[in-house]
């Protein structure tokens, strides 16, 4: 479909003329079009892992169009970049933007998603500017050792704690990866072969149903032995503890486990590398955001990547206990 658009313009001569000229032209106006929903809420506080989120409710084809129509601002300097992943389950297709480090402490972060009129697909049109505004929070960061029974907890870099848990039994193990806290809630109901539970002080990590979780029942076995069915069992107080300081977007990370973890069980960004998550970029090149916006570089004007130690700066199933 097309409109038919009239400009009329009048201008005033050296010699004082008027002359009115006007002008028609035809805009288009698709038949196709499609949305996009950020996951951040506005002005919400997230932690420094926290990616932003696109869903996309069409297939994107011109992946470097739309690429080139996101802008990020943000109050500290931070390089990233954007990574595709057509496997995310809830749309057609995800973007993902993610700092090449963990974002800056307190970074203020303006998103502006400028797709009117960007021809995304052959003949499906963004009609639409999407913008919010979030913040990065303190550091907090976690490390789960499921062979040594305990976790670490860093925050503003520094040592905070390192409590006795248990974690998933033969069978059951806790995966390995880094992921980010995604939700949580107090009490969360968790049901699995035998049990049925309302338990407290619940931060979820995987969709699949893994918490770090408050398990009252496994204290005994906290520090010695793994008894749960995949979750990071802790005693009230400390589940507690960690429950009031997350946010969505802190990094936990799980180690000495033999069971691998899976791409996309969760917000599994950090699971790449740098150089395999520019990969997913359409254009491959970074993003360089400041106070004044943001602007595409090639990747040889960076620095080379040293990675920073991690403790600096569809439906859903049920939690497993």
């Amino acid at each position: 479909m097309q409109a038919v658009t009239t400009v009329t313009a009048t201008a005033t001569g050296q010699s004082g003329d008027r002359i009115t000229r006007t002008s028609r032209f035809r805009t288009l106006k698709p038949t196709r079009t499609f949305t996009t929903q950020i996951i951040e809420g506005y002005k919400q506080t997230y932690g420094v892992g926290m990616p932003i989120i696109l869903y996309f409710s069409r297939p994107i084809t011109n992946r470097t169009a739309v690429e080139r129509a996101l802008e990020v601002r943000t109050s500290k300097r931070v390089v990233g970049a954007w990574h595709w992943d057509e496997q995310c389950g809830v749309a057609p297709v995800c973007l993902y933007f993610r700092p090449r480090h963990y974002w800056p402490a307190h970074t203020r972060v303006s998103f502006t998603a400028h797709l009117n009129g960007v021809e995304a697909a052959p003949g499906v049109y963004g009609h639409h500017t999407l913008t919010q505004q979030f913040a990065i929070g303190s550091p907090l960061t976690v490390t789960v050792n499921t062979a040594d029974h305990h976790m670490e907890v860093h925050r503003n870099g520094k040592l905070f704690a390192r409590w006795p848990i248990s974690t998933g039994k033969p069978g059951d193990e806790t995966p390995n990866g880094t992921y980010l806290t995604i939700e949580k809630a107090n009490p969360v109901d968790m049901v699995g072969p035998g049990y049925n539970i309302e338990v407290p002080w619940s931060v979820r990590f995987t969709w699949s149903g893994d918490y770090l979780h408050d398990a009252y029942w496994s204290v005994g076995d906290q520090g010695f032995t793994n008894v749960s069915h995949g979750c990071v069992n802790m005693s009230p107080e400390n589940a507690e503890t960690f429950y009031e300081m997350a946010v969505p977007g802190d990094p936990v990370k799980v180690v000495g486990s033999p069971r691998a973890g899976v791409w996309d069980n969760g917000w599994t960004m950090w699971f790449l590398s740098w150089k395999h998550w520019l990969h997913g970029s359409a254009l491959h090149e970074p993003v360089l955001a400041g106070p004044s916006g943001s602007t595409f570089v090639k990747p040889s004007s960076l620095a080379p990547h040293r990675p920073r130690p991690e403790h600096g700066n569809g439906p859903r199933s049920a939690g497993s206990a």
